[in-house]
C-alpha cells in the first residue's frame, strides 16, 4: 500500500493577482521532495476564505510546524513588497526602512538566521551576506510561500529561527490556456506622485507540454521626512579633551547644574551624564524601479512522470536622495557654554544626569547632500525531475542563483562652526540661535558654511550559488513492520562563491589631488532650491520649518570632474567560496495509539562544508606607509556535523490535532566574518583578521502545538517553542604574531614588536528563546447565519530571552531586534461579487543597538493599518482599491526613556487603484 501526505495547494486569486483566474492543481512536479501528492486537477473560484482554507490545508498536512501564504495573501493584501506579505504569518515580523519593508525575522531572531530558498534552491543575496532583501521580489510572480519553523531530515540547513520557502507558478497550475493582465495607479501622500504597476500572466499547455511565462514591473516613488535627536554622548567626550576645553565644561557642569565631576577619565561617572549628540532634520526621496520575470515549462507525458524547467530573472534599483540639515554638538572645537535644562531624575535609578537644553561654544553645523544609487540584478534556473512507480518515487534538482549588486554613494558636505543652542524636543531635536554674539541661524546662513569634501564610496558584489539534489523514496505496506510507511534519502551538493569589493575618494577641488575648493568654496556659491523644490510634495512634514540646499543632480555633474571614478581599496576586497555536501536519511511512521492515529517523521541530516577565503593583507612600506600584500592571502576552514530532527502529529480527534517537533539545527558564519584579509593598526600594534574556520551558530530546540480545525475552514492553534542558541560569533584576542618590523613616516625602522591578533570567534556559552504563539482563523457564519461572508484571521506571538544582560554601564539590555509582542488581526468581508479587507500589524518596542556599548537605543513599537477592497464588474475584469499605512502613522525612536527621542519619521499613506482582467 502506497502512503503519501496530501498538500493541497490549490489557490485562490482575486485583485491585480496576474495569477488570478483559475487555481492551482496539486502538481507532483512542485511538491517538496518529502511531500508527494496524487489529487487530480482542481479549478476553485477565487477568495480571501477559500486562499486562507488552503493556507490551512497546508499546515494540517505538514508533518511539522509551518505557516503558508498563497497568491490571494500575497498579492492582494495591500503589499508593497513580498517581506510585507510576509509580516502576516504568525512569529514574522519585518525591518522597516523609511516606510518600506525589508528583511525578514522568523520568532525574534536576526534576518540572517532565517534560511530562504525559491523553488527549492538557496537564494543568492546582493547584500554580501547571508539574509536575502525581501524588498528586490516583486510579490506578483510569487505564488505560494510557507515558513517552515521545524525542520525535517530532508530540509536543506540554513535557519536557525527557521526556513522560508517560495514557489513560483507552473503552467499545469492552471486549467488550459490562461492569460491575466493587471494594472495600478498608486499614491503616496508625501510625494504627491503617482506610481504605476503593471504584470501579466499567460500560461497554456498542449498534451504532454506546458509553457507559462509572467511579468511584473512597479515603480515607487516615496518620501520620508525625519527629525531626529540622534543618541546620548557621554560627557567625557568634553572631559577628556586636552586644554580649556575640558575644563570649561566641567566649571560649566558645576555652576549650571551642581554637578561635580570627580575623576574626568573615571567613564563610569563620566559616562553618566549625558547631552545630545546630533539633531536634524531630513527629507528623503526614494525612487525604485522594480521587475521581475518567470518562465517555466514543463514535460508531463504521465501523472507519474514530470520534467520542468523555470527561470527567474528581476531587477530592482533605488535612487535615494537624502537633505539632511543637522547640528552636530560634539564637534571637536567645541564644549558646554550655558546649560539651561537638566535632567536627574528620569534615569536617576540609574545614577544618569541628562542635559536637556545646553547652548554649546562652537557646534558643527551641517549641510549634506546625500545620494544613494542601488542597482541588483538577480537570475535563478532550475532543473526539477520528478519519477513515481507504484511503490518509490524519485526527485533530482539542479540549479544556479545569482545576484549583482552595485552601490554608488556620495555626499556633499558643507560645515559652519558656530556657536549654538540644542535641546529635546517632544518629538525628536532642535538646534536654535544661541546668546552668544557670534551664533547663526543655522538654516538661513549659507555664506557660513565652508565646502568640506564630495565624498564618494562604491562597492560592487556578486554571489554565485550552484545546487544539485537528488532524493529517493520507498513506501512499504509490511506486515511485519506495519507502522513503517516510507523511507526517504538524499544527497545535495551546493557551491557558492562570493566577492566584494570597495573603495572610496573624497573630491576636494576640480581635479585629482587638487584641495583648493576646502575651506574656500561656500554653500552660497552654488544654486540652492527650497527644501519643498527638492523634493515632491511640498513643505516639510515632520515639523514647520524650511531651508534651501544644493541638489544631488547639481553636485554630481559639478563636483565630479571629467574622468572621475572611485578606485577600489584592496583592504576592502575579499572572496569566500563555500562547499557543502549534505546526507540524510528519514523514514516516516503511521500507527494507533488507542483510537489516535499518529505520524511521526524521524531523521537525521549530515553536512559537511568546507571554507576557502581570500583577502589582502595590510603591510608597512619600508618608507613608513601603509601598504598591501601583492596577490590575496587564501586560507582554508571546515566543519561538519549531524542534525537529527523529530517532527510528529496526533489526531486526537478528526479536527484537534496535537503536534510536536525537536531538532538541531545551525546558521553558518557572516561571510564578512569569514573573509579572510588583514588590516593593521600599527599604532596599537594590533591585526584584525577574517576567521575561515569559524563554525556555525548551532541550536537545539524543540515545539508542542495543539490545533483545532473546524468544517468552515477555520483553525485555533497554540504553540509553544524553545530554542537554545550556542556558538555566537564575538570578535576575541586569538593570538601573536612576533617580530613585527614598524617603520616610521621617514621610513626609518620604529622598533619590531609583537602584535596581537583579533579574529571571529565562536563565544563559549549559550542563550535560550521561548515564546507562545497563537493563531485564529475563523469565518463567523459559525456564530450565526446573518454574519456570513464575515471572517477574522489573526495570530499574536510573545517572545522571552535569557540573553537580556547588561551594557557597560548596568543598564539592562534585551537582545537586539528581538520584540518581545507582535500580532496581527485582519477583519474581513466577502460575496460573490465584492469583498473588503482591513488588516493592522503591530510590533513592540525593541533595541535597535547598544550606543557606545552604554546606552540601549529603541525602536518604538509601531502599528499599521492596511485596507483592501475590490468588485468583480464582469467574470474577467475587477477593480480594486487598497490603502497602506491609512491612518498615517509615524516610526519614533528613543534612548532609555520616551522623553529622549531619537527619531519621528513620517513616510506617509499609500492608496493604490487598480483593474485586472483575465481571458
Amino acid at each position: 500500500m502506497k502512503k503519501r501526505i496530501l498538500a493541497s495547494t490549490a489557490l485562490a486569486v482575486v485583485a491585480v493577482s496576474p495569477f488570478a483566474a483559475f487555481a492551482q492543481s496539486a502538481d507532483p512536479a512542485s511538491a517538496s521532495p518529502d511531500t508527494a501528492v496524487t489529487v487530480d486537477e482542481i479549478i476553485i473560484t477565487g477568495s480571501y476564505r477559500r486562499s486562507l482554507e488552503q493556507a490551512i490545508d497546508i499546515k494540517r498536512d505538514n508533518i511539522g510546524f509551518s505557516d503558508s501564504i498563497v497568491a490571494t495573501d500575497v498579492v492582494n493584501f495591500p503589499e508593497q513588497n513580498l517581506a510585507e506579505a510576509l509580516q502576516r504569518v504568525p512569529g514574522v515580523t519585518i525591518d522597516r526602512n523609511r516606510g518600506l519593508g525589508g528583511q525578514v525575522m522568523v520568532r525574534g531572531l536576526p534576518s540572517e538566521f532565517t534560511h530562504v530558498s525559491i523553488n527549492d534552491l538557496a537564494t543568492a543575496s546582493g547584500s554580501g551576506g547571508r539574509e536575502v532583501e525581501f524588498d528586490i521580489f516583486a510579490s506578483e510572480i510569487i505564488q505560494q510561500v510557507t515558513v517552515q519553523k521545524s525542520p525535517t531530515a530532508a530540509n536543506e540547513e540554513g535557519g536557525i529561527a527557521g526556513s522560508v520557502n517560495i514557489s513560483t507558478a507552473r503552467p499545469f497550475d492552471y486549467a488550459g490556456r490562461t492569460f491575466v493582465v493587471a494594472v495600478e495607479g498608486a499614491h503616496n501622500s508625501i510625494s504627491e506622485e503617482i506610481d504605476p504597476r503593471f504584470s501579466f500572466l499567460a500560461s497554456d499547455t498542449w498534451g504532454d507540454w506546458g509553457a507559462l511565462v509572467s511579468f511584473s514591473s512597479a515603480q515607487r516613488t516615496n518620501r520620508t521626512d525625519s527629525n531626529s535627536g540622534i543618541n546620548f554622548r557621554p560627557m567625557f567626550r568634553f572631559l577628556e579633551a586636552t586644554g580649556a576645553r575640558s575644563d570649561q565644561a566641567a566649571a560649566v557642569l558645576e555652576r549650571d547644574g551642581g554637578v561635580i565631576v570627580q575623576d574626568r577619565r573615571d567613564r563610569d561617572e563620566t559616562g553618566r551624564i549625558i547631552f545630545q549628540d546630533k539633531v536634524g532634520d531630513r527629507a528623503y526621496l526614494n525612487d525604485q524601479d522594480k521587475w521581475g520575470a518567470t518562465l517555466s515549462l514543463q514535460y508531463r507525458p504521465s501523472s507519474n512522470f514530470s520534467l520542468t524547467f523555470d527561470a527567474m530573472l528581476g531587477g530592482y534599483e533605488t535612487v535615494e536622495d537624502e537633505y539632511d540639515a543637522a547640528a552636530y554638538s560634539a564637534s571637536s572645537r567645541s564644549t558646554l557654554e550655558t546649560i539651561h535644562e537638566y535632567d536627574d531624575t528620569t534615569l536617576a535609578d540609574y545614577g544618569m544626569i541628562i542635559l536637556r537644553d545646553v547652548s554649546y561654544t562652537a557646534t558643527q553645523h551641517e549641510f549634506l547632500s546625500k545620494e544613494r544609487i542601488n542597482e541588483t540584478d538577480y537570475a535563478q534556473f532550475g532543473l526539477t525531475l520528478n519519477w513515481s512507480g507504484d511503490n518509490w518515487d524519485m526527485n533530482a534538482l539542479v540549479g544556479y542563483s545569482g545576484a549583482e549588486q552595485t552601490r554608488d554613494y556620495a555626499n556633499l558636505k558643507h560645515v559652519a562652526y558656530a556657536p549654538s543652542r540644542t535641546r529635546w524636543t517632544e518629538r525628536g531635536g532642535e538646534t536654535i540661535p544661541s546668546a552668544n554674539p557670534a551664533t547663526i541661524d543655522m538654516y538661513d546662513a549659507p555664506e557660513s558654511y565652508l565646502f568640506e569634501a564630495y565624498e564618494t564610496t562604491f562597492e560592487q558584489i556578486s554571489d554565485d550559488k550552484y545546487a544539485g539534489q537528488f532524493d529517493f523514496t520507498r513506501y512499504f505496506d509490511l506486515q511485519a513492520f506495519p507502522a513503517l510507511a516510507s523511507v526517504q534519502v538524499g544527497a545535495r551538493y551546493a557551491d557558492r562563491s562570493t566577492e566584494r569589493q570597495y573603495g572610496s575618494l573624497n573630491i576636494q577641488g576640480p581635479g585629482p589631488g587638487d584641495s583648493s575648493w576646502t575651506n574656500t568654496r561656500t554653500l552660497a556659491d552654488s544654486p540652492l532650491t527650497p527644501i519643498a523644490d527638492l523634493v515632491p510634495g511640498g513643505a516639510y512634514s515632520a515639523r514647520d520649518l524650511t531651508w534651501s540646499q544644493i541638489s544631488n543632480a547639481y553636485a554630481r555633474s559639478t563636483f565630479r570632474y571629467d574622468g572621475f571614478f572611485t578606485p577600489f581599496d584592496p583592504g576592502q576586497y575579499y572572496e569566500v567560496g563555500e562547499e557543502v555536501v549534505s546526507l540524510y536519511a528519514m523514514a516516516d511512521f503511521e500507527f494507533a495509539l488507542g483510537n489516535v492515529p499518529v505520524f511521526v517523521n524521524a531523521g537525521a541530516r549530515y553536512v559537511d562544508t568546507t571554507v576557502v577565503s581570500s583577502g589582502f593583507h595590510q603591510i608597512q612600506n619600508p618608507d613608513g606607509s601603509t601598504g598591501y600584500t601583492p596577490e590575496p592571502v587564501t586560507s582554508e576552514g571546515g566543519y561538519s556535523e549531524v542534525l537529527p530532527s523529530l517532527n510528529f502529529h496526533a489526531d486526537l480527534t478528526n479536527n484537534l490535532v496535537l503536534r510536536g517537533a525537536a531538532s538541531e539545527t545551525l546558521m553558518r558564519p557572516a561571510l564578512t566574518d569569514l573573509a579572510y584579509r588583514r588590516t593593521a593598526s600599527w599604532n596599537s600594534f594590533r591585526f584584525t583578521d577574517g576567521n575561515p574556520a569559524l563554525e556555525p551558530t548551532y541550536a537545539t530546540q524543540w515545539e508542542i502545538g495543539l490545533e483545532r480545525y473546524f468544517d468552515n475552514g477555520g483553525l485555533l492553534a497554540v504553540s509553544y517553542f524553545w530554542k537554545e542558541v550556542e556558538g555566537v560569533v564575538r570578535n576575541e584576542l586569538t593570538g601573536v604574531v612576533r617580530d613585527v618590523t614598524k617603520y616610521n613616516a621617514n621610513g626609518t625602522i620604529d622598533g619590531v614588536y609583537d602584535f596581537d591578533v583579533y579574529q571571529p570567534v565562536n563565544a563559549e556559552g549559550s542563550y535560550e528563546v521561548s515564546g507562545v504563539e497563537l493563531v485564529a482563523v475563523m469565518p463567523l457564519d459559525i456564530l450565526h447565519r446573518s454574519l456570513q461572508g464575515f471572517g477574522v484571521n489573526a495570530n499574536y506571538t510573545l517572545l522571552d530571552s535569557s540573553l537580556t544582560g547588561e551594557s557597560d554601564l548596568g543598564i539592562p539590555t534585551p537582545p537586539v531586534g528581538l520584540a518581545e509582542t507582535t500580532y496581527n488581526l485582519t477583519l474581513y468581508y466577502e460575496n460573490t461579487r465584492f469583498d473588503a479587507r482591513v488588516s493592522y500589524n503591530y510590533k513592540d518596542d525593541y533595541v535597535e543597538a547598544i550606543g557606545y556599548e552604554m546606552y540601549p537605543i529603541w525602536r518604538a513599537g509601531y502599528g499599521q493599518t492596511d485596507i483592501s477592497m475590490s468588485y468583480k464588474l464582469t467574470d474577467w475584469a475587477q477593480i480594486s482599491l487598497k490603502g497602506i499605512n491609512i491612518t498615517d502613522e509615524a516610526t519614533v525612536g528613543y534612548t532609555m526613556d520616551p522623553s529622549f527621542p531619537t527619531m519621528y519619521e513620517l513616510s506617509g499613506r499609500r492608496v493604490s487603484l487598480g483593474l485586472r482582467m483575465s481571458f
